[in-house]
């Protein structure tokens, strides 16, 4: 049963609120002003507070800002409610943070339907989902209750890709955004000469081709190619376009599910445009092993094509081939099975991205 506080100085408009919630099967709790009201919201911690804005000791502004000095307390969902209908208390209220604004006299359809409104926003928002398919899947089924729409894919089934395989190309119309299952995926870009400039490694949790359909751009902005066999859940754009444009809770709220780590691929171009060959090829190794992508655990090592291990770092193939045999010379790395490289002074390698 969800807990409504309602702090109101109108013992009239106190009663016959808690009167019409406790009817609809919410539990009721009440405060004659806001002082009172900030302490039983510390004390109860219910899952809705509706509160008047005129009050003596200290008015619904008050409280508002009171509350919000605290995450526990911040994170309840709000409504003021009044009988100042000006527009700039409306926007005074809503820029403190309050979720709803209900006029007085309101009738009893108003008062449920916001409330309602609010519960069923929180609960979704508070919602953490895991980055994996079922995750994804629950975060679906919950968003077409949440708009209360029944157009969405519930069921994705997962494809196989084999090693080389093109999974899309530079230019090509972005019709779908692809999970990783298991296996590994590599984005890129080609230069004008024809060389490949990896933009990213990606393995089991990641998404690819968000970048083009989040920016909303008709073709895709980098190819991606299977890297090591993959299995894979395409969701078509019809569906990331609902979520993303029909509300924007819910938009933000897949764009962080959806979202690979940014920081690292910041972190990854400015590696790339100020660190030395030494310092990137260090970079890199401790990056795809701490990812734990393209690490295959029968038989321990980074399997990756020495070509789209320069593309990772921005050199030329030899290039990349000359460090890594000065790294195993160096005692740095080994090279197992299947040209496999295997790290084996992880902290010398951290030293050489920090001091070259």
């Amino acid at each position: 049963m969800k807990k409504v506080l309602i702090i109101e100085d109108n013992p009239d408009v106190r009663e016959n609120t808690a009167d019409i919630l406790e009817l609809a099967g919410y539990e009721t709790a009440t405060a004659e002003n806001g002082k009172i009201g900030v302490e039983k919201v510390k004390q109860l911690l219910p899952d809705i507070i509706v509160c008047d804005i005129m009050m003596p000791e200290l008015d619904g502004y008050g409280v508002l800002q009171d509350l919000n000095k605290n995450p526990i307390t911040a994170s309840i969902p709000f409504i003021f409610l009044t009988a100042k209908t000006e527009k700039i208390d409306m926007r005074k209220g809503m820029n403190l943070g309050a979720d709803d604004y209900l006029a007085k006299p309101f009738t009893e359809n108003e008062l449920l339907d916001a409330i309602n409104s609010r519960l069923k926003k929180h609960d979704f928002l508070k919602q953490e989902y895991s980055k994996n398919i079922e995750g994804l899947t629950q975060f679906i089924e919950a968003a077409s209750n949440y708009l209360d729409i029944d157009q969405l894919s519930k069921n994705y089934v997962a494809q196989k890709f084999n090693k080389r395989t093109v999974l899309y190309r530079e230019g090509n119309i972005a019709n779908s955004l692809y999970f990783i299952q298991s296996g590994a995926v590599k984005t890129y870009k080609t230069t004008e000469k024809g060389k490949e400039f990896v933009t990213g490694l990606n393995g089991s949790g990641h998404f690819v081709g968000q970048l083009s359909l989040l920016s909303d751009h008709a073709s895709y902005i980098e190819s991606a190619a299977i890297i090591e066999d993959a299995e894979l859940y395409e969701i078509p754009k019809s569906d990331l376009t609902t979520l993303l444009h029909t509300n924007k809770d819910v938009a933000n709220k897949f764009v962080s599910l959806i979202s690979n780590n940014l920081v690292e691929v910041q972190d990854h171009m400015v590696n790339i445009a100020f660190g030395t060959v030494r310092q990137r090829v260090a970079k890199a190794l401790l990056d795809i092993d701490k990812q734990h992508i393209l690490l295959n655990n029968e038989d321990q090592g980074i399997g990756i094509a020495r070509e789209d291990f320069a593309g990772l770092i921005g050199t030329a193939t030899e290039t990349a081939i000359r460090m890594l045999t000065e790294f195993k010379d160096e005692g740095l790395i080994t090279i197992g099975n299947a040209r496999k490289i295997v790290i084996e002074d992880k902290e010398a390698l951290e030293d050489i991205v920090l001091f070259g």
